[in-house]
């Protein structure tokens, strides 16, 4: 590691934890740039001089991680799993799955359910906790109602 690339470290560190905790989202190398404040050229070098591979292959490594997690344990297609760790298309999922892993995705999870038995979280349950919620509180339960007009008395307009 040169030192330049120790000088750089706080802000790729940043670059970094973006990547981690937004590898299911679209991110580009200016985005990951942007997030260390440097340019795209000069975080792409430091960054890989840092790390030891480039930013986009540290996120494709991430997103493979966090597959193989859920091949083994969530009860999801391979294309829900596919397209919730951020890749685009199957295909590209699938080739850079064998490219790192050795194996498909399919015959990964094969080996895992052979090993240990079928995934443990049911894929509706996966699906309802990667869902993005709305800032408002949980199905507006908070907001101030007004009471039913035929709870209070008064005539509705079909009424009068």
């Amino acid at each position: 590691m040169t030192e330049t690339a120790l000088y750089l470290l706080p802000a790729l560190r940043r670059a970094r934890d973006l990547i981690d905790r937004d590898y299911a989202q679209p991110l580009d190398l200016d985005s990951m740039a942007r997030e260390a404040g440097y340019s795209r050229f000069h975080f792409a070098r430091a960054f890989a001089d840092a790390y030891g591979e480039p930013p986009r292959a540290y996120l494709t490594r991430r997103r493979i991680e966090r597959a193989k997690t859920l091949l083994r344990t969530a009860n999801l297609s391979v294309t829900e799993i596919c397209l919730l760790v951020g890749f685009e298309s199957l295909g590209s999922f699938s080739s850079r799955f064998r490219a790192m892993v050795g194996q498909s995705p399919t015959a990964y999870r094969a080996a895992a359910v052979a090993n240990g038995g079928p995934p443990p979280i049911p894929g509706c349950v996966v699906l309802m906790w990667t869902r993005p919620h709305e800032p408002t509180p949980q199905a507006r339960r908070s907001e101030e109602r007004l009471p039913h007009p035929r709870l209070t008395g008064q005539p509705m307009k079909e009424d009068r």
